[in-house]
């Protein structure tokens, strides 16, 4: 696993990763793995990680927990507050490492090439900033809770009661 340092940008949240370089698995397989991870709490992650009967998924469980580690230890190392259960899956991918070209021997003494492929698997978690919430309710919630009843009220006020539509009229026999 190699490990990479957080990436810092003034005003947006830290991300930390963690690389499982040159897998024995093709790009194709390991992003099937890593689609079911992206965008989920690290916890719920884990779990599904440790459930699914893919050959990839222990070395992606590994990488993502190696990414929690580098997350905790330079929040500890750096001195600033970091809290790991709010820590998501920012970032899961699966590049293309160095092909390895083989040889299959075929009929009549020819020989067929293919190529094994490897992966290199980038897993980047980023921490979840909650919103502070304001007499056990979101601050979201209650700025929008004054203005709801205000714009049901107007909303009923100009709304016109629908009218019929006219009867077809009868066409007469000859």
């Amino acid at each position: 696993m190699a490990k990479k340092a957080e990436k810092t940008i003034a005003g947006q949240a830290r991300e930390f990763r963690a690389e499982a370089r040159f897998q024995r698995v093709s790009p194709q397989k390991a992003k099937l793995v890593l689609d079911m991870i992206k965008g989920l709490r690290v916890e719920t992650a884990l779990t599904t990680m440790m459930f699914s009967k893919k050959r990839i998924a222990p070395i992606v469980e590994k990488a993502l927990r190696s990414a929690v580690h580098n997350a905790s230890y330079l929040s500890e190392e750096q001195g600033f507050d970091l809290d790991v259960d709010n820590l998501y899956v920012k970032m899961a991918v699966a590049n293309e490492g160095p092909r390895l070209k083989r040889i299959r021997p075929a009929p009549m003494g020819r020989a067929f090439r293919y190529q094994r492929r490897l992966a290199h698997i980038i897993v980047t978690v980023a921490e979840k900033h909650t919103t502070p919430k304001v007499d056990g309710t979101d601050a979201t919630a209650s700025a929008t809770a004054g203005t709801k009843p205000a714009a049901k009220k107007a909303a009923a006020a100009k709304k016109a009661p629908a009218k019929k539509a006219p009867a077809k009229k009868a066409v007469a026999a000859k």
